[in-house]
């Protein structure tokens, strides 16, 4: 449950993040009776979205409902979720000071599950109904509009693929060009051969639910829009740690930012573990979770490490002469 933190207290990890990752991490690590503690800031990635789609047995589940559920669980084994913002990570002999507000915890390791941003084209209207009628994944979406009138913005050489893409879930799909490349012949030949509205020309704003209104003055009806974001990695916290994010692209187009990590979440800093979209801008919800057990088994065996030298260690120190 939730609750404060003691200053200078110490545990074997704190996990930075109770999203998906963070939790499912949490959750691994405290069954293997591990000192664990979680710091949520409370802002997930898809807290604007009714559900979660395609995790499996939790079909359909509210974000707020899964995350309430996992906080439980990790909960039953001792570990202990807390509501608060980590505002720097310094390492030091015994591990790593992680300050949580105005108090500092001590960890042995540190796992890090902060997730990303969607930055949004500049196009006005498209946040205040971003995760309602402006969507980014058809996985994630698709079904919940299909049949219905949708429309992409290109932003990317990407847009020819996404709308014939999301003509999977609709017939009545209208790709804006907005700024993505004009489509070439062979892209028209395709675009056409499905059914699929090209209307070229900037995009000038968003109007009623998803109405698209063109710098030209035409308005296009539509039900809902597609929007590629660009995905930042939320990793400010590691900056005192001399970790940054580096970028992640996609046939040559920088997509986003993510913290480089081996494939068990290691990074460049020993003892600093990542997991879920800070460290794979494309990861959905459930492979989250699942890199969350993933990095969490590593972390434990590298702790198991550390005790097995410690003890080691301890039976060798030399017995001092007035005790013999």
């Amino acid at each position: 449950m939730f609750g404060g933190v003691t200053e200078k207290q110490q545990y074997d990890v704190v996990v930075i993040g109770g999203g998906a990752a963070g939790l499912s991490g949490a959750l691994a690590l405290s069954r293997a009776r591990r000192a664990v503690l979680v710091v949520d800031a409370g802002q997930p990635r898809n807290a604007p979205a009714g559900h979660v789609h395609n995790y499996l047995g939790r079909e359909g589940t509210p974000p707020g409902e899964l995350l309430a559920a996992g906080r439980a669980e990790v909960a039953s084994y001792g570990g202990e979720v807390v509501s608060g913002t980590v505002t720097a990570v310094a390492a030091d002999d015994d591990g790593f000071l992680v300050r949580v507000g105005p108090a500092a915890v001590r960890a042995r390791r540190v796992l890090v599950a902060t997730g990303l941003t969607d930055e949004l084209p500049p196009v006005p209207g498209l946040a205040e109904r971003w995760g309602r009628s402006v969507l980014h994944c058809p996985y994630c979406h698709g079904y919940e509009v299909r049949d219905q009138g949708i429309g992409l913005i290109g932003t990317n050489p990407f847009a020819v693929h996404g709308a014939l893409m999301w003509r999977q879930w609709s017939p009545d799909i209208t790709l804006f060009v907005h700024t993505a490349p004009e489509p070439d012949i062979e892209e028209r030949e395709r675009l056409d051969a499905r059914g699929i509205r090209v209307v070229t020309g900037p995009v000038a704003g968003i109007e009623g639910e998803a109405d698209v209104r063109m710098e030209s003055g035409l308005l296009v009806p539509r039900h809902a829009l597609v929007v590629a974001t660009r995905l930042t990695a939320r990793a400010g916290v590691l900056a005192g740690l001399g970790l940054t994010p580096e970028p992640r692209e996609r046939d040559g187009v920088v997509i986003g930012t993510e913290i480089p990590a081996g494939p068990t979440g290691q990074t460049a800093i020993p003892g600093v573990y990542v997991a879920g979209n800070v460290s794979d801008v494309l990861g959905q919800v459930i492979g989250s979770a699942s890199a969350g057990l993933t990095v969490a088994a590593a972390l434990n065996a590298d702790l198991i490490e550390e005790d097995t030298r410690r003890a080691v260690a301890g039976r060798r120190r030399p017995i001092p002469e007035g005790a013999r």
